[in-house]
């Protein structure tokens, strides 16, 4: 099943949901809208004649236009969110139903906070679950090839919410659960150079935009990457731009 996620989906509705009490199944279609689950139950699913099987913390989108039967065993709760993907973008490929693991929390939190917002806030509702979407997309394992290693794009998540500070690669390592050396190696093969070189490059990246969108200081833009002094700071925008600091800001403006 493929969806595009490059714009916020429109929620049409949001809610938390009991099935099973006054009947053991449902049979239904929604035209036009997909279906976006987060599960707290056991039960059995069929999507246009092929069988699934619920289990509490899996969490499944269902495509506009399909036949739904649910299969209930008992009382059987789950958070819902009906839901107009964006049209266009890249596409994202996932199983119609997948076992959300340690994500199922920060899930179900961004699916409560969508069903408290729609009413009123139909943005922020689109927001959170726009969020919800992009952490089920990522549960998939990335084939051989096809992306970054789940460890290494940890690693990278990691650095950017760090990156004024001091950064080690044990430090990351230990943060991402995998040891120093894996880790190196892993980097190594997704980037071509080691753990070090790519935390220098994502401060010049930063430092370049400051340069040339912001009136900082220099010393406040060395500062706020984590340089701390300015020839270090120079010799860094050198080695990345071929330039000083000073140059790299007045070749934007001219």
């Amino acid at each position: 099943m493929t969806i595009f996620l490059e714009e916020p989906p429109e929620v049409v509705n949001a809610g938390f949901a009991i099935h099973g009490l006054s009947g053991s199944g449902d049979h239904f279609r929604l035209p036009d809208l997909w279906q976006f689950h987060l599960y707290e139950y056991e039960a059995d699913l069929e999507v246009d004649g092929t069988a699934h099987r619920i289990k509490p913390g899996r969490a499944s989108l269902i495509p506009a236009g399909a036949e739904v039967r649910y299969r209930y065993r008992g009382r059987s709760e789950h958070l819902y969110v009906h839901l107009r993907p964006s049209p266009r973008g890249t596409p994202h490929t996932l199983p119609l139903i997948q076992d959300a693991g340690p994500a199922a929390p920060a899930i179900a939190e961004r699916l409560r906070q969508a069903i408290a917002a729609v009413a009123d806030s139909p943005g922020q509702a689109a927001a959170e679950v726009w969020s919800a979407l992009w952490r089920t997309v990522r549960l998939q394992p990335k084939e051989p090839g096809a992306g970054l290693h789940p460890a290494v794009s940890a690693a990278f998540a990691h650095i950017e919410r760090r990156l004024p500070r001091r950064i080690t690669v044990p430090e990351v390592a230990a943060a991402v659960g995998v040891s120093h050396n894996h880790l190196t190696r892993l980097v190594k093969e997704a980037t071509g150079s080691t753990l070090v070189a790519y935390v220098r490059h994502r401060r010049m990246v930063r430092a370049g935009h400051l340069l040339r969108e912001s009136t900082l200081s220099i010393p406040a833009i060395a500062e706020s990457i984590g340089f701390p002094d300015l020839q270090s700071f120079n010799k860094a925008c050198h080695r990345e731009f071929g330039m000083s600091p000073r140059s790299v800001r007045d070749t934007a403006r001219h």
